[in-house]
């Protein structure tokens, strides 16, 4: 979509209706507040392109699926917004802030690390550390799961990354500084009025101090491996050995790092959301589990499930886009504009942000029948085949489509059906669990569930 339109053709977005907002603050408030429901109601209210104002910022909010894809697409002209800035300190120059030929060395260094042949070596691991996990379940007892999942990815991430290097000791600072870098993140972008890192606040000293642990840590690990010369072939020694295939760089000290901390921070809450999002469902809509039952039972019987077994588990496939679908742990798409740019018959300028929500796009009954309702069924055939593009995007798109998606999706399948083996879940009656729209889609407070040991 260029500049390729007579200027005088194209239409100013802001001579079009939108939101009314508050003064100094423009819409910031609002979409602050409530951002789920705020651009649910953008969409519905005023179409497809939606001005707003992000305090004195200019920004459109869309949901034709045609500017979503542009958006997703043009990594030159739709940048990074400079909120990533804040996640620096924590994910430095890794794949999720970095930019331009940073951005693009990283990319083409990790991409080979994560083909689907490597990291279906993975499954074993994923499907061990779900059977230790459930080795400490019992009939009849409450768990918060996403507490429970959040534990399980983290201990797979960690695995998967640096094999069996990792102390104790370093597990926990590691853990820790993820959960006080969302909880600083999130108290961030609440805040009207933040102060910078560098001033000495007790939540950024104490952010501070759970980065230098951090860093010190991971460190430590790359040292440690560099020094032994062993390759056990976790994530770390295949991100260590990568090489450029142009001019054959492997990745620095500094730069592994970041690409650790970045998959750690991603790499382990998504999945973990996705999957107590999954169990929430599953309980609200029990025929959905009895079918994702007979399923285990005809392809798995009694053993563990493998990554040779996830092609014939299709019904589980579908579980998990249609829960992705509904709770999009990546709920909102931000870019800013680099340059000039139309959307069909809109000119956006430059230095405006752009959004777009996978949030509203998946829950749109112009794409989905019945949209609210869960059912798994939808995604049979060849159904993802006929979305247009920019529709369904809980991977985002275009070169910028998440590095990790195959992982996360064996590992969400692989989960999922083990658990389903040995338990059934339920929701505690009577408890009411909000999504919060924080860096992911996560529940506000738990999610209780009590559990039923199979036969």
């Amino acid at each position: 979509m260029k500049l390729d339109t007579p200027s005088q053709t194209l239409k100013d977005p802001f001579s079009l209706p939108g939101p009314k907002g508050k003064f100094l603050a423009g819409n910031a408030i609002d979409f602050g507040k409530n951002p789920l429901f705020f651009l649910t109601q953008c969409a519905k209210e005023y179409g497809e392109i939606v001005p707003i104002h992000l305090g004195q910022r200019k920004a459109v909010v869309v949901t034709n699926p045609k500017y979503v894809e542009y958006l997703l697409k043009d990594r030159e002209v739709f940048v990074k917004p400079e909120a990533l800035k804040s996640m620096r300190s924590l994910l430095g120059q890794g794949l999720l802030t970095s930019e331009g030929e940073t951005w693009f060395h990283q990319r083409r260094l990790a991409q080979p690390v994560f083909h689907q042949k490597r990291i279906g070596g993975y499954a074993d691991v994923m499907v061990d550390y779900t059977e230790i996990m459930l080795a400490h379940w019992k009939d009849g007892e409450t768990k918060n799961i996403q507490a429970e999942m959040m534990r399980l990815t983290f201990n797979i991430v960690m695995k998967t990354l640096f094999s069996s290097d990792v102390t104790e000791e370093q597990a926990r600072d590691v853990s820790e500084a993820m959960h006080v870098s969302a909880d600083w993140m999130l108290k961030q972008r609440r805040s009207f009025i933040t102060f910078p890192e560098s001033f000495p606040t007790p939540s950024n000293l104490h952010y501070k101090n759970a980065i230098d642990r951090l860093n010190k840590q991971v460190y430590q690990i790359i040292k440690q491996r560099r020094a032994s010369g062993e390759d056990p072939g976790d994530l770390l020694s295949m991100m260590m050995n990568a090489r450029d295939e142009d001019d054959g760089s492997q990745m620095s000290d500094k730069q592994l790092r970041d690409e650790i901390t970045t998959l750690i921070f991603a790499g382990h809450e998504t999945t973990a959301n996705t999957l107590a999002w999954t169990w929430m469902l599953l309980s609200q809509y029990p025929e959905a589990q009895a079918k994702l039952q007979q399923e285990v039972k005809q392809v798995l019987g009694d053993r563990p499930p493998t990554f040779a077994d996830l092609p014939a588990l299709s019904y589980t496939s579908a579980i998990v886009k249609e829960t992705m679908r509904l709770y999009p742990v990546v709920w909102n798409i931000i870019a800013e504009t680099s340059r000039e740019c139309e959307m069909g018959d809109y000119r956006i300028g430059a230095d405006w942000t752009v959004i777009s929500s996978p949030w509203v796009m998946h829950r749109s009954e112009a794409y989905f029948e019945q949209a609210e309702l869960f059912k798994p069924e939808r995604w049979e055939g060849d159904f993802e085949k006929k979305l247009p593009n920019g529709v369904y995007t809980p991977f985002g798109g275009g070169p910028r489509t998440c590095i990790g998606k195959s992982f996360a999706l064996m590992e969400a399948a692989l989960l999922l059906v083990a658990i389903a083996q040995k338990f059934e879940i339920s929701l505690v009656p009577n408890q009411t669990i909000i999504p919060q729209a924080t860096i992911t889609l996560q529940p506000k407070n738990s999610i209780q569930v009590v559990l039923k040991q199979r036969d």
